[in-house]
């Protein structure tokens, strides 16, 4: 049997064994799968771990062409684990059904953003790029299952082996691929790369020895989680999330992404800084709605390290207050007038008090930045009343890293997948990916 690794354990890596599965070739492979989670409960499916939103859509997700097939291919695929939706065959009877599906007295949520014209229109002649998709939304309660069901299933295969509480710290590209751990040395005939955006450590270091591998990365997305009372953003709860684009007037291209109606906001730590990110449970509900406004600034030459950039503001956020794993929170209207927010109005965080300070994020943010996410906002109060209220809460900062481009086509039974490889920033299109290059390399 051929002997492969494959690093991290999320939803890259999913998609990969699963695409080996279905290929009938799984049996053909002795695999070892190194994460650096102490369990399978804390794997790096970070996103599907806080939400659990997976989407169907063209529009988003990745610089790769998905076909709808695989995409509704992969929704089934976890909606199935979920424990609660039974497979289904096409992406028409899929929705009828979850329309009228229930369990237990609970639903699963979903919704089809644009697809009502007026509403497209109102965002589009104010100047927005309105993206059409689908949304299934498993929840953070039902995605604890769903995790649990995966990896029980994987782990029902008797040649695949997991190695938790491991970290790779390098890896070693030759005829027989060595990998480094925390716990020892290990050979391979084939290895899967699937360390998400957690696991930029280990892709620095291969991209420093392998300089031929990637192509340069000159993008990071730099934002806020803004959050505000859920009846203003309640009449497009149907869509689920409104997912648009707006180019502000200082030429940056804007987005609203990952929107959590009645959800939470949280931490997403990285080993030496702390960011900020939103989730949403099925069943257990707040009054705050919470999405990110993401600015893309792309940079030129001679400038090489946007994730460093992204990294630094980061940090200095975290330094401004006070403490490593804090971020700052403050109202939109003290942001947008320059004044430290020392109290609240009449919304209140649902991140835990010990999580921020009350400050002034245009310490964090140069002023092209922030004047585009004032544009952005401010311009989507146009469309949804309310959402520039004065007393709505920003938290920064947000930030989403590109990785750079790997190319899969140069060392033999090498492959690098998910949001590590550059190509896809999501769920659905880390685990589209991770699907094909198996079925690909399984003809």
């Amino acid at each position: 049997m051929k002997k492969l690794a494959i690093v991290g354990f999320g939803a890259a890596a999913i998609g990969f064994m699963q695409g080996l599965i279905e290929s009938g070739r799984i049996d053909q492979y002795e695999i070892t799968v190194f994460e650096k989670g102490k369990d399978h409960t804390h794997n790096t499916i970070s996103g599907v771990r806080m939400d659990g939103k997976i989407f169907i859509s063209k529009g988003m997700g990745g610089e790769l062409d998905i076909p709808i097939e695989v995409q509704q291919r992969i929704v089934e695929f976890y909606l199935t684990h979920s424990g609660y939706i039974p497979q289904m065959k096409e992406k028409a009877k899929m929705i009828d059904y979850l329309k009228s599906f229930e369990k237990d007295g609970k639903k699963i949520e979903f919704g089809e953003s644009f697809c009502d014209e007026e509403s497209y229109r109102n965002f589009y002649d104010k100047g927005f790029e309105p993206i059409k998709s689908y949304f299934f939304h498993l929840g953070t309660d039902v995605l604890r299952e769903t995790n649990d069901n995966l990896f029980a299933y994987f782990s029902s295969f008797k040649n695949i082996q997991f190695y938790f509480d491991t970290t790779v710290e390098d890896i070693e590209l030759s005829q027989k691929h060595k990998i480094y751990t925390n716990k020892g040395e290990f050979v391979f005939d084939e290895v899967v790369i699937a360390v998400g955006r957690s696991g930029h450590k280990l892709m620095d270091r291969i991209k420093e020895k392998y300089p031929h591998l990637v192509k340069e990365n000159y993008y990071v997305d730099i934002g806020i989680r803004y959050e505000l009372p859920n009846h203003v953003m309640e009449r497009f709860f149907d869509m689920y999330e409104v997912k648009v684009r707006y180019k502000a007037r200082t030429g940056y291209m804007c987005r609203l992404f990952c929107q959590n109606p009645s959800g939470k906001v949280a931490l997403e730590k990285y080993e030496d800084f702390t960011t900020v990110n939103g989730y949403s449970d099925t069943y257990h509900k707040t009054e705050n709605t919470n999405f990110a406004v993401l600015v893309t600034t792309r940079f030129t030459e001679p400038f090489k390290d946007p994730t460093g950039y992204g990294k630094n503001l980061a940090k200095l956020a975290n330094i401004l207050a006070g403490d490593q794993e804090k971020i700052i929170l403050q109202t939109y209207g003290d942001f947008k007038e320059y004044r430290r927010t020392k109290r609240f109005g009449r919304v209140y965080p649902t991140l835990n008090n010990d999580s921020f300070i009350l400050g002034d994020a245009n310490l964090v943010f140069p002023s092209k930045i922030r004047e585009s996410l004032v544009d952005f906002i401010d311009r989507l109060d146009d469309v949804i009343k309310g959402v520039a209220y004065f007393d709505n809460l920003l938290y920064a900062v947000e930030v989403k890293f590109y990785s750079n481009k790997f190319n899969n086509d140069i060392v033999e039974n090498l492959h690098v997948i998910g949001d590590c490889s550059g190509w896809t920033r999501s769920i659905q299109y880390a685990t589209s990916m991770g699907y094909m290059r198996a079925l690909a390399i399984s003809v």
